[in-house]
């Protein structure tokens, strides 16, 4: 059963003008046995690489620990959020796919990194880090499951479907819960001001208009608290 799926990493390798090098992958470290069979062999090394989700850490605070989370508590909590909150869409969603963008939509990371919402610099590149990222990591699956997968990123990206927008809406409003709960948190941002935050936070209304007039709220509340800055008058 050696069709090449062995050297899973060998089909990462981007098409621009990249090294033939592969990427170390982490079940290379403990390769599985000779004879399992490929297709398993495949799903298995994908889902080990993604432990590294776990390792990728957010600007976020918990609020339950004096820590920030990292990628996989985020995924996990926004999977959480779809399952509770799903009857305030304004549109009927399916929450079972909802629940698969909202798991996967931060895989990327894992190679592209965590781009903080409030560093401009910073999401210069982030479309392009993260497609590029995209197309190695989903690529470690069997073909037909990376095609799933790379159309569920897809379309968690481009926001076009009810589950799409509903999801996004739910990667912005939990963030917003946290830092409430810390007391201003990422609000308190050099250079970030109580506008900025809703300007960031607007798209939860394509979703749900109860869940952004509470995620308002919350950000109102929080400026008139002192945890975030008011914008300067303009002259």
């Amino acid at each position: 059963m050696l069709d090449g799926r062995k050297d899973l990493g060998r089909r990462a390798c981007h098409d621009d003008g990249m090294s033939d090098e592969r990427r170390n992958l982490l079940a290379d470290k403990t390769p599985f046995p000779d004879d399992l069979d490929d297709r398993l062999r495949a799903q298995l090394t994908f889902l080990v690489e993604v432990d590294q989700l776990k390792t990728i850490l957010r600007q976020s605070p918990l609020a339950a620990a004096d820590r920030r989370e990292n990628d996989a508590e985020h995924s996990w909590h926004l999977a959480m959020m779809v399952v509770i909150l799903a009857e305030h869409s304004d549109e009927p969603i399916d929450t079972g796919h909802t629940v698969q963008l909202v798991l996967l939509h931060d895989l990327v990371e894992i190679y592209a990194g965590d781009t903080p919402l409030y560093d401009d610099a910073a999401g210069i590149d982030q479309q392009e880090r993260e497609a590029r990222a995209a197309d190695e990591l989903f690529n470690l699956l069997p073909p037909d499951q990376a095609q799933r997968m790379r159309a569920l990123w897809d379309e968690f990206e481009e926001r076009h479907t009810p589950e799409a927008k509903f999801a996004k809406a739910m990667d912005r409003l939990q963030p917003l819960l946290l830092n409430w709960m810390a007391r201003g948190g990422t609000w308190r941002t050099p250079g970030v001001t109580a506008d900025d935050v809703r300007a960031r936070k607007a798209v939860i209304a394509d979703a749900s208009s109860s869940l952004w007039e509470a995620g308002r709220r919350l950000i109102d509340e929080g400026e008139k608290r002192g945890w975030s800055r008011r914008a300067e008058p303009t002259a």
